[in-house]
């Protein structure tokens, strides 16, 4: 049965207008997206397949294109409308913060975090770097691939900070692995950095491990 045959009230498109999209299952927010179903399947089924092939929203915002259009009934320009989603939610983040919102929140620095870096299939190395008084004043993508003590640079970092003119910095990087559990390279990077950083007097707030909708602070496990 298609959405227009069901009840006007029962119909997502209604619902989400009348409840608030939090009222919506992940089918149905994602059946809005996706407008259409294919033959024998309404958008919401759809939907539902969608979620069932790539396991969770995670792995389906991480989906390159190659992977999406695998899904009958999904392809380019479904793949556009998911990614816009998702950058403009990126951006309406980063200009909360670039407005001048502190960044002393640890979750507000989780859920940016969340949305840049949670999906990416690669491992990226982000410097978030901060003011005096806790304000962001630019994020930026250091490294990319494998992170190791050899191949992320402190003095590059350092470089960098004094840049912005950045009083603290706080460092990011994502495991695609789904594991947020930071290694042993990645506690021995962090006192690296640290003690580069302190000799041009900048302080690491925090080191943050993203792995799809898990956040590991460095900070809160005592491991700064």
């Amino acid at each position: 049965m298609g959405i227009n045959d069901w009840v006007e009230q029962e119909r997502p498109r209604e619902r989400l207008v009348r409840d608030g999209a939090a009222a919506l299952s992940n089918p149905e927010l994602l059946a809005l997206l996706l407008r259409v179903g294919v033959p024998g399947k309404n958008a919401v089924e759809l939907g539902r397949d969608v979620l069932q092939h790539f396991g969770s929203l995670h792995g389906l915002f991480g989906a390159t294109l190659q992977d999406f259009s695998q899904v009958h009934g999904l392809g380019m320009a479904k793949y556009a409308q998911l990614q816009a989603v998702m950058e403009l939610a990126r951006r309406a983040i980063g200009e909360q913060l670039q407005a001048g919102a502190s960044l002393s929140s640890p979750d507000m620095v989780k859920r940016y975090l969340q949305v840049k870096l949670g999906g990416q299939p690669h491992e990226s190395f982000v410097v978030l770097f901060v003011d005096v008084k806790n304000r962001l004043i630019v994020d930026k993508e250091l490294f990319r691939g494998t992170l190791t003590h050899t191949s992320v640079y402190p003095r590059e970092v350092v470089k960098a900070a004094l840049a912005c003119n950045a009083a603290s910095v706080m460092l990011a990087h994502n495991h695609p692995s789904g594991v947020a559990e930071p290694s042993d390279a990645d506690l021995r990077l962090t006192r690296s950095l640290s003690q580069a950083l302190a000799l041009v007097d900048i302080r690491v707030l925090d080191h943050f491990v993203v792995a799809g909708p898990v956040v590991h602070s460095f900070a809160e496990n005592g491991q700064l």
